[in-house]
């Protein structure tokens, strides 16, 4: 089945609106192939901003939402509160709110059902500490984060996965093109064997963890890798290169 190749960008905590202003010009400038699908996780305060000047072939996500409508919870934002704005994607279970702010699979799976029922697309971020890996836990681990979401949700259409080993994330390291496809190809048998063959045929799953312009064309080759999460380099032009590195 032909996936729809999804680049995404997490700014995380950056930008200012003179940075903003920055990033915009470069997509502006830049080519994105008419097949392809990018989107830009923005922090909240700018997602507005950032609405309001992009390039209509970008779309924008917020990087985390609640699981709440409204109500007493400072500081959280709402997926209804997203859909205000006019923004479509969310960011949910990267692991920086898993390891960082303690967010568990649970939480992140009643997140995720909520942000679905409220009719966002979500970006699902999924993968294995060091640790974890270096003790053969990878499958295990990312396996059990896909079964707490598995639990709560039927409909998989608006979902997007990004297999991100912890390890690789903003330290220059990155899973090789063939480590990386190892455990695609794993998540898409468990979703074939738990979920569904359909959903595993059409559900795409991203590569996140230290992609830059120089090892993207190499990942894209890879049969079960849809795209890509960016951390850093989604906030420097060679995004656009990543953005076209599936181009033949």
């Amino acid at each position: 089945m032909e996936r729809t190749f999804i680049i995404g960008g997490n700014w995380k905590m950056n930008g200012d609106r003179k940075s903003i202003d920055e990033i915009i010009k470069f997509l502006r400038a830049g080519s994105i192939p008419v097949n392809n699908e990018v989107v830009i996780g923005v922090p909240a305060l700018y997602l507005d901003y950032v609405q309001q000047r992009k390039p209509k072939n970008v779309e924008i996500a917020a990087q985390n939402c609640y699981k709440a409508e409204k109500g007493a919870f400072t500081g959280e934002i709402s997926p209804d509160m997203l859909k205000d704005l006019g923004v479509k994607w969310v960011i949910l279970g990267h692991s920086e709110r898993r390891n960082i702010f303690g967010e568990t699979d649970d939480l992140i799976a009643e997140k995720t059902a909520h942000a679905l029922e409220k009719g966002l697309k979500v970006i699902l971020c999924i993968g294995e500490t060091l640790d974890e890996r270096e003790t053969g836990q990878t499958n295990e681990v990312c396996f059990r984060q896909m079964k707490a979401v598995a639990n709560k949700i039927k409909d998989w259409k608006n979902v997007v996965i990004a297999y991100e080993p912890v390890w690789a994330i903003g330290t220059g390291k990155t899973a090789t093109p063939e480590q990386a496809q190892e455990v695609h190809d794993a998540l898409r048998k468990w979703i074939a064997e738990n979920i569904g063959k359909e959903v595993a045929e059409s559900i795409r799953i991203q590569y996140g963890g230290s992609v830059t312009a120089a090892n993207a064309k190499e990942l894209a080759r890879q049969k079960d890798i849809d795209g890509f999460l960016v951390g850093g380099a989604s906030l420097k032009p060679e995004f656009v290169d990543i953005i076209n590195s599936n181009a033949n």
